[in-house]
């Protein structure tokens, strides 16, 4: 069974940091592409951020660009998302998901780990 646990959430006052784990439980780390979502109160559930299997390449939503930065460590199975620079507007639950075109349709989710910006 596939499961991919995401932790490191919280609440952070404008301009502060936060990084985001995505622990998978060893089934497909190595196979798939993983990434990460958002999903703010009232909006769709959004792409931003998300690295292939190698790690050789990384992608980013435009409004994330230069602020958060996505990487995996294979030894331990897990995906980070560091988020620097954080902003209001970046207040959402946030998802990591895997497939193997995970930007456009991931094939597995974990569960959401809430983040909340202060001005």
């Amino acid at each position: 069974q596939v499961q991919l646990v995401a932790s490191g959430g919280g609440l952070v006052q404008a301009g502060g940091s936060l990084r985001l784990s995505c622990a998978d439980s060893g089934r497909i780390f190595s196979s798939y592409e993983m990434g990460w979502f958002r999903q703010a109160p009232g909006r769709e559930r959004e792409f931003v951020s998300a690295i292939t299997w190698s790690g050789r390449q990384r992608y980013y939503a435009d409004f994330v660009k230069g602020r958060f930065t996505i990487s995996r460590d294979s030894t331990k199975n897990t995906v980070y998302l560091q988020m620097n620079s954080l902003e209001p507007e970046d207040t959402a639950v946030y998802f990591c998901a895997a497939g193997t075109n995970v930007a456009v349709r991931p094939d597995y989710w974990g569960q959401g780990t809430q983040v909340t910006v202060s001005s």
